[in-house]
């Protein structure tokens, strides 16, 4: 890569990193027990409300509670629950209508990440009429807050309920990308492990995998503070203590407490000090083939994290010494903590390549698309080109 383009990347991160000193990056409202769902009506007093969900969660009843409790209340409500896998533009123009037609004025997103995007855009557009979905892409491109945003995770994954970002596909051009902004942060985070208990294992286990990559990548780029290393260390640690017994015993409400509040810690993180590599390949790969982002982020991992070699060890020594991983040196424990990763895909049944999902003729443009979401934003330990990501889709198939 040209030596004057890596600069400008750096020069871009390094004054986005003080840039942000002076933005709002205010932490939402932490409610955690068992029957926070409940209290949203008495939060939102007066209140129109769109409740965003999707149909297997509607269709589960974890809604119910929330609505008998406003019908209790004759509060005015509607519910959209047809939100998508990966959210689509489309996708949210149709929850915007449910929102105007019915002179809503507050939104309460009950779900996962797509469901958090969905709502978060929804609230973005909603407030922002001019500024079409494509026009927010990027950063900050929002001129005027939400409305009120109450967020209430049923994974432990994401930690949208507490991130500035929305991630929404554009199939008609083959692209995903972020929103990113302050006003997105949610008002509330309402952890509920009771909501988790009914997960499936694959969906515990790959959105898990996504808030540890959340934390390893916030934790190895250059734009860290003491409070996001702080969220970092504590995320990682509680995924490794947590997530594969989480798998195990899912209605053990302490495990799923713990992966919820690891979910939470590394979206504060990464809201703050960004993701990396393995955020932007992946991002690719989901658009292209609709392959469930967490899924995506669990298989890139470790071969992102070899990719940055020793650019990155030093910081993934550390993670290593967190998780209690011994080594000889710096670079055998953050080889070792790679490999941690890797038996903890293959623990939990993640497959180790995208064999049979990636077509190695798309390559080349899965790469530029990762290149471009990645540069010059990301602040990774080592900057690649599109042709040093292609290298890394073609090992991982």
């Amino acid at each position: 890569m040209n030596v004057f383009y890596k600069a400008y990347c750096r020069i871009f991160q390094k004054c986005l990193y003080v840039g942000c000193f002076f933005l709002d990056f205010s932490e939402p409202k932490l409610i955690s027990d068992n029957e926070g769902i409940k209290k949203i009506p008495e939060i939102l007093k007066d209140k129109k409300i769109l409740i965003v969900t999707d149909e297997t969660l509607y269709s589960l009843g974890l809604i119910k509670p929330l609505e008998e409790e406003l019908n209790r209340e004759k509060r005015t409500y509607k519910v959209f629950k047809n939100v998508v896998p990966n959210p689509t533009i489309e996708n949210v123009e149709e929850g915007l209508k449910v929102y105007k037609e019915n002179g809503l004025d507050a939104i309460v997103a009950i779900g996962g990440g797509s469901v958090m995007d969905c709502a978060k855009t929804i609230g973005a557009r909603a407030t922002n009429p001019k500024k079409s979905v494509s026009k927010m892409k990027g950063l900050l491109k929002l001129r005027h807050k939400l409305p009120p945003l109450i967020a209430v995770p049923t994974t432990a994954g994401t930690g949208s309920e507490t991130t500035l970002a929305a991630v929404i596909s554009d199939p008609k051009n083959k692209d995903k990308y972020a929103i990113e902004d302050p006003k997105l942060i949610p008002d509330y985070a309402f952890l509920d492990p009771n909501l988790l208990v009914g997960l499936p294992y694959k969906v515990t286990s790959t959105t898990g995998m996504d808030a540890l990559c959340h934390a390893v990548e916030a934790y190895i780029g250059s734009s860290n503070t003491s409070k996001t290393k702080d969220r970092a260390e504590k995320a990682v640690k509680l995924i490794f203590e947590n997530l594969e017994k989480s798998c195990q015993e899912p209605k053990n409400l302490t495990y799923r407490t713990n992966m919820q509040l690891a979910a939470y810690y590394a979206g504060i993180a990464f809201t703050r000090a960004y993701v990396g590599y393995v955020h932007s390949l992946s991002h690719a790969v989901s658009a292209f083939y609709n392959t469930p982002h967490g899924l995506a982020i669990a298989i890139c991992m470790p071969y992102v994290l070899k990719a940055y070699g020793k650019k990155a060890y030093k910081k993934l020594a550390k993670l290593a010494d967190i998780v209690g991983i011994k080594g000889d040196s710096i670079q055998d424990k953050a080889n070792k903590f790679i490999q941690a990763i890797e038996e903890l895909n293959s623990k939990l049944n993640i497959p180790s390549s995208f064999e049979g999902i990636i077509k190695k003729e798309d390559i080349p443009t899965l790469a530029q698309h990762a290149a471009k979401e990645g540069n010059p934003l990301y602040p990774v330990p080592k900057i690649m080109s599109a042709k040093e990501l292609e290298k890394i889709y073609y090992e991982m198939i």
